[in-house]
């Protein structure tokens, strides 16, 4: 679905339409709300499997594209604060009292962030694939602008662990790689006035406020952290646990883009969370 916001931030962003995929299901207010945040060069697809699950479950889904990604409007955010103001927007617009949170990568900052600007507005939090700092070589930063495929390939290079998906995924056996590097092609194409590659990057790599944000959640808090991941390594997360009230931590055997190589051991991990004070 389509919601109209109108920007908190005090920016001049216009009033702009967020896209939410709702797990199928309608949004319905009587329901608790989970908002699900891409991380870069992604967009609402990579939470598929987890959210059609939770949404017929007893959760409104919302699992967004960012401002300036995909079928969403407005201005991308060039800042992590950026991206958590839009978080908070699309609860005004919902009337959203308070909502549970989850973020991969990047999307997990967003989370971070928001969640402690506003922790009256969050009932849970989890983190997949985050770190603090989350840092981006000055390689990496500059292939973006300069050869956004070779980018491309080196990410997907050191975000997964396997080959193939597993067989309870989507589709056992699918090329991860090539399905991984098409949505960042697709996602990419989607703005031709923003590098969304770079302006994501430069957001995380430029993000110093983790643990001081870590420190102000007193909600329960869910490290979901990949094995083999590269890309945030799971011992780049410890700053952020040791500053977090009420954390769990779950590792799992897979890589950065863990969302689609180990799908039911995250979506697991995410209903054990959401069962606490429920």
């Amino acid at each position: 679905m389509l919601v109209t916001l109108e920007s908190s931030s005090g920016g001049l962003q216009q009033p702009y339409s967020l896209y939410c995929y709702t797990g199928g299901k309608p949004f319905d207010p009587a329901k608790p709300s989970v908002v699900m945040v891409h991380g870069v060069l992604n967009d609402h697809s990579v939470w598929y499997w987890q959210s059609r699950h939770l949404a017929h479950q007893v959760w409104n889904v919302l699992a967004l594209d960012l401002p300036g990604h995909g079928k969403s409007g407005g201005i991308p955010p060039a800042s992590v604060e950026d991206g958590a103001a839009g978080v908070i927007d699309l609860l005004n617009a919902l009337n959203i009292n308070k909502a549970a949170l989850v973020g991969h990568s990047f999307g997990s900052l967003i989370c971070l962030e928001a969640a402690a600007q506003h922790p009256d507005r969050v009932s849970h939090l989890a983190l997949l694939g985050t770190a603090s700092p989350m840092r981006v070589s000055a390689a990496l930063l500059q292939a973006s602008v300069d050869a956004p495929e070779q980018a491309i390939a080196m990410v997907n290079q050191f975000s997964h662990a396997m080959l193939a998906l597993v067989p309870n995924a989507q589709a056992g056996g699918m090329w991860t790689y090539g399905a991984s590097r098409a949505l960042m092609r697709k996602t990419l194409a989607s703005n031709r006035s923003v590098n969304l590659f770079f302006t994501g990057f430069k957001a995380c790599d430029s993000y110093t406020k983790g643990e001081n944000a870590m420190a102000k959640v007193d909600c329960p808090t869910l490290f979901v952290l990949g094995a083999h991941d590269q890309m945030t390594p799971a011992k780049a997360a410890r700053p952020l646990i040791d500053k977090a009230m009420k954390a769990q931590t779950a590792i799992v055997n897979a890589g950065h883009a863990m969302l689609s190589e180990v799908p039911d051991d995250v979506l697991s991990a995410l209903k054990g969370l959401l069962r606490v004070g429920r």
